[in-house]
């Protein structure tokens, strides 16, 4: 019987070979075949891991996402105005543009998503569920501190945030899409639309940030439990 810690390196492997074949080939021409030659292992042992195509993503989506919000962390921790929605949301879309794997898959790329919410719709509810918790979490510390605005429910705003995030990154994967071609002026347009629709002047301090920073990093391994 192979040891644990081998099976985590292999898993690592495939799916490192999953999302460099994601970038190079996109999502419809990648088999399950070519991801085990990608990784040096035989097909078969893939289903050990993952027991299709759709939960072999799925995996990379989730290690991508788990990363994401650590990374939102640390850069919290570091200057507490990154702890607003739309500094934190900036930063962010500058990310996933810059990063090939991530562009692929949450900028414009509804294939991918589209594929995976279809054919692992219950893993991702699960993460919904642990997003919207988060959500909640870090919009009342924001609201408890007098920086968010408290004229509408706390729901509704995180459904504005989500919409307005979605929306501009959707948009990304639609050439003729109105807007600025560069891609700080969109994440500017970005930050601007989320500021004027959720924040209040001012800005965290050390302790707030700290405590949303650790609110991101529990969710973060809420997420990793769920590979």
């Amino acid at each position: 019987m192979t040891g644990p810690g081998h099976l985590v390196t292999r898993g690592d492997r495939l799916l490192d070979a999953a999302a460099d074949l994601l970038v190079r080939w996109g999502y419809q021409r990648v088999t399950v075949a070519d991801v085990a030659a990608e990784a040096g292992i035989g097909k078969g042992t893939v289903y050990l891991h993952h027991r299709t195509k759709e939960a072999l993503f799925l995996g990379v989506l989730l290690r991508i996402h788990g990363a994401v919000l650590l990374r939102m962390a640390e850069r919290m921790e570091r200057d507490p105005a990154a702890a607003m929605p739309a500094r934190a949301v900036r930063e962010l879309y500058r990310e996933l543009l810059d990063d090939p794997v991530t562009r692929r898959i949450y900028l414009g790329d509804a294939e991918v998503l589209g594929r995976l919410a279809h054919e692992a719709s219950e893993t991702l509810g699960a993460i919904a569920a642990v997003r919207a918790r988060m959500g909640r979490e870090w919009f009342g510390l924001l609201r408890e501190a007098g920086l968010l605005r408290t004229d509408q429910p706390v729901d509704a705003q995180l459904r504005v945030f989500a919409a307005v995030t979605t929306g501009f990154f959707f948009l990304d994967g639609v050439p003729t899409a109105p807007g600025p071609a560069d891609p700080d002026a969109r994440a500017d347009l970005l930050a601007d639309t989320l500021r004027a629709a959720l924040e209040l002047p001012g800005t965290p301090d050390r302790a707030l940030a700290a405590r949303i920073a650790h609110a991101y990093r529990t969710h973060a391994a809420e997420l990793d439990r769920l590979t």
